[in-house]
C-alpha cells in the first residue's frame, strides 16, 4: 500500500475547499460556497432523506460524499458552460483517475457510488441525487434572503427535479422555512 498516492489524493480532495460553486456567479452572489461546502450538507441531507425513506442512509450519505471529488480537477461548472462541454464524461475520467491512487478496494467502492449517483441504479442513487438538488435549493433559499432574487431559478429548476416524495416534502419544508429561524430563541437573555 503507498501511503504518498493516499495522501496526494487527501491532498486533491483538499481542493474542493477552495473550488467555489460557480453557477451562483450567474446570480450576482460574488463569493458563493465551495464545492466541499455543499457536499458536506448534501451528505447530512442525503443521510436524512434515506433514513425517512426507508433506504440506506450510510450508502447514500457515501455517495453524496464522492459525487462532486472529481471537480477537483475539472472545477465546478454552471449550466451554461455545460452547454458546450461533455461534463458526465470528464467528471467521470476525472475520478477514475483520482481514485487509480487508491488502494483497489477503496477506489472500486468510490467508483461504484459514482456510478450508482450517475445512474440513478438505485434507491440510494436516487435519494443521493435528490439530496444534491435539495441542498442547492436550501442554498438558493438562503442566499434569496440575503437580497439575491435571481436565485429564484435554481429554486425551480431543482425542485422540478426531485423524485421521491420525501424530497419533495422537505423541500416543501425548506421554502416554508425562514433560514434564520434555526437560531431564534436559542439567545442566552
Amino acid at each position: 500500500m503507498d501511503m504518498n498516492n493516499i495522501a496526494k489524493y487527501l491532498y486533491e480532495i483538499g481542493q474542493l475547499k477552495r473550488v467555489k460553486r460557480s453557477g451562483w456567479w450567474m446570480a450576482g452572489i460574488t463569493d458563493p460556497e465551495s464545492v466541499a461546502e455543499h457536499t458536506f450538507r448534501t451528505a447530512i441531507l442525503g443521510y436524512v432523506l434515506a433514513s425517512l425513506d426507508g433506504a440506506d442512509p450510510a450508502k447514500t450519505a457515501m455517495m453524496c460524499l464522492f459525487h462532486d471529488t472529481g471537480e477537483a480537477r475539472i472545477n465546478d461548472l454552471h449550466r451554461v458552460s455545460k452547454r458546450y462541454i461533455n461534463v458526465g464524461r470528464d467528471e467521470e475520467r476525472a475520478i477514475t483517475e483520482q481514485v487509480d491512487r487508491l488502494p483497489q478496494e477503496i477506489a472500486a467502492n468510490i467508483l461504484s457510488f459514482f456510478d450508482d449517483y450517475e445512474g440513478r441504479r438505485s434507491p440510494e442513487g436516487i435519494l443521493a441525487r435528490d439530496a444534491d438538488l435539495l441542498e442547492c435549493i436550501v442554498q438558493a433559499r438562503e442566499y434569496q434572503v440575503q437580497g439575491y432574487p435571481d436565485t429564484q431559478d435554481w429554486i425551480t429548476n431543482c425542485y422540478a427535479g426531485l423524485q421521491t416524495d420525501v424530497a419533495k416534502n422537505l423541500a416543501e419544508a425548506c421554502l416554508h422555512t425562514e433560514p434564520k429561524e434555526w437560531w431564534q430563541g436559542l439567545k442566552i437573555k
